[in-house]
């Protein structure tokens, strides 16, 4: 596996409770070669130095210590073209769903392009919610039996990267297209932010009523999560709303 793709891989833990999937996590990205990890508002502050996660990190205590505690997952995703939220659960909205085989030949075209990838894992009780998978491009799952999906956090997470692994160290890029457009594609936090100003401008013009908003906003996010979206119509999509607050 290339090193230079490695290091476009990103790696995201959100709201860990259990210190030691946190050093379990570092101990499995650097066996399989990974090392960018990120830790969104663990439940113990400063969790990468808490005796269990070093205990169980072992030789990893090196990447351990480099991980990045972050408050919110908007500022991990940014100038990330591709945001993979891990979770089996079906929703009836959000962004397009993929199986794991599907998302790792993707994963593999993105950052032999250059593009930045962000695999997401939620919490180990609940998983990702839907305020988390809105800040995804897709929301993925891995095959496991249909009676008991149910992985440990550490365990997912080695299974993805010992996969991905597997791919990076393939020539897999028949079929995948050129990928010239990843550069183009907006993140998600450009995405998120320009739907803040649409749901602004349809209030202005009446479109949207803020008491009772229904499925409106939710149904815009599936619409535009699948149009995977570049930088340029994020512009013409905030210059609509600009004019929508203008009849204010």
């Amino acid at each position: 596996m290339d090193i230079d793709q490695a290091h476009l891989l990103r790696w995201v833990l959100v709201e860990t409770s259990h210190p030691g999937n946190v050093g379990s996590a570092a101990r499995a990205l650097k066996t399989m070669g990974f090392s960018d990890l990120h830790l969104i508002k663990p439940k113990i502050k400063g969790v990468a130095n808490h005796a269990e996660a070093i205990a169980l990190a072992s030789g990893a205590a090196d990447l351990l210590e480099a991980s990045q505690e972050s408050e919110a997952l908007v500022e991990v995703v940014q100038g990330c073209s591709l945001v993979l939220g891990l979770t089996s659960r079906e929703r009836e909205f959000g962004p397009p769903a993929l199986d794991w085989e599907s998302a790792r030949r993707l994963i593999a075209q993105t950052v032999r392009n250059q593009g930045k990838v962000a695999l997401v894992f939620g919490p180990e009780r609940t998983g990702l919610e839907n305020h988390h998978l809105s800040l995804c491009t897709h929301r993925v799952w891995l095959d496991a039996n249909p009676d008991y999906p149910s992985l440990n956090l550490a365990q997912a997470l080695m299974v993805c990267a010992y996969t991905l692994r597997e791919a990076l160290g393939q020539d897999i890029s028949k079929n995948l297209g050129t990928g010239t457009d990843i550069a183009q594609f907006a993140d998600p936090a450009a995405v998120t932010a320009m739907l803040a100003h649409w749901r602004e401008g349809l209030e202005a013009i009446g479109y949207l009523d803020p008491a009772n908003p229904k499925k409106l906003m939710s149904r815009l996010e599936a619409l535009f999560a699948r149009s995977r979206l570049h930088k340029e119509e994020i512009d013409l999509l905030r210059g609509i709303a600009k004019q929508m607050l203008l009849r204010k």
